[in-house]
């Protein structure tokens, strides 16, 4: 395959997303070059944009499914032509490596989008062989790009020892819906969502939620405590981001119950530590997603169990980005945005 000097990307500039073309990615030795075919848009990609310290001409994206083209000299057992989505390295053997938590490795970490390498809002990424997660042949592009976003989620049900039901998972983006798809495969009955936007509390039903609640619009106490005869929910996930979702959770959760704070709040969360006491609930996060999570998620998408298409409001070009984070991203119209570049469409 003949590969251009140049490509297309979207890069981070003058404060704001913009087409650009950029020279393709040289690779060395030991790199892969893929071909970008589906890249999902992340919550952290903008909050990354909107926080204003992004470096100039920054291409984000980690959300990536693409095809191997490329390979450098020492690259071995890397399939051209195979399709696979991509996660950070890590080194293995520091203290987190060892404890299961190779996303806090600091030693020979390499990240696209997020880290110290380009990302996929592009027609080429550059990626490590140990950044690459293959994708089974019964799991479509789409999908396959979707299955960090799912990882993500179940990283965050990992965090909890335990999941029996009642579960409340507080927030209907993409994290959130994909944290009640999984609450779902697995079993776990009664799943409550807490989401004000009507469309997101249809497609939570849907996608296996018994009830959707309008956080504003009812009295969440009350029925919190009907919905769970009094009691009080076993598990609770945070995926809005809202700092007063803390408390709310401490108050709503079960005595010996667990809440998991998915999403990231970056203001500061008043709460009242003596519920913690009063309970013994435990109040958790969780960050980022492992390998065998991700793998966990496609080999649920080949099985059939699992499918993240319905969480799709937008597919778009490449070039299209910059105008559909002005018009459906920031206005909180799409839930989730993939780009499909041409090289998916032949």
């Amino acid at each position: 395959m003949s590969l251009p000097k140049k490509m297309q990307a979207v890069v981070f500039r003058g404060g704001h997303l913009e087409s650009a073309t950029v020279p393709l990615p040289e690779i060395e030795s030991g790199a892969v070059l893929l071909e970008v075919l589906n890249v999902g848009f992340c919550g952290s990609d903008h909050s990354l944009i909107k926080s204003g310290g992004l470096a100039e001409d920054t291409i984000l994206g980690h959300e990536v499914c693409g095809r191997v083209v490329a390979c450098g000299k020492d690259v071995r057992d890397v399939a051209i032509g195979s399709r696979a989505i991509v996660r950070p390295t890590a080194c293995g053997q520091c203290r987190d490596c060892r404890a299961g938590r190779p996303y806090f490795c600091q030693s020979g970490r390499h990240s696209i989008g997020i880290g110290d390498m380009p990302g996929a809002f592009a027609e080429y990424v550059k990626v490590y062989p140990d950044m690459l997660i293959p994708v089974p042949d019964d799991v479509d592009s789409r999908n396959a790009a979707l299955a960090e976003a799912f990882a993500a989620a179940l990283h965050g049900i990992n965090c909890i020892d335990a999941i029996e039901g009642p579960a409340l998972v507080m927030g209907g983006g993409p994290i959130g819906l994909a944290t009640v798809c999984l609450l779902h495969l697995m079993g776990v009955s009664p799943i409550v969502l807490s989401e004000p936007v009507d469309t997101k509390r249809k497609l939570a039903r849907e996608l296996g939620a018994d009830f959707a609640l309008d956080p504003f619009g009812e009295e969440m106490g009350r029925r919190v405590f009907e919905l769970t005869a009094g009691v009080g929910f076993n598990a609770i996930f945070e995926c809005a981001g809202v700092p007063d979702n803390i408390q709310k959770g401490l108050d709503w959760v079960a005595r010996g119950g667990d809440i998991c704070v998915v999403s990231m709040i970056f203001a500061p969360a008043p709460i009242v530590p003596m519920t913690l006491n009063f309970k013994e609930a435990r109040l958790t996060g969780c960050y980022s997603n492992t390998h065998a999570e991700n793998r966990q998620c496609l080999d649920w998408m080949a099985e059939g169990r699992l499918d993240g298409r319905p969480l799709i409001t937008d597919v778009i070009d490449l070039a299209q980005l910059p105008t559909v984070l002005r018009d459906r991203i920031d206005t909180g119209q799409a839930i989730k945005v993939i780009v499909e570049t041409g090289a998916a469409r032949r």
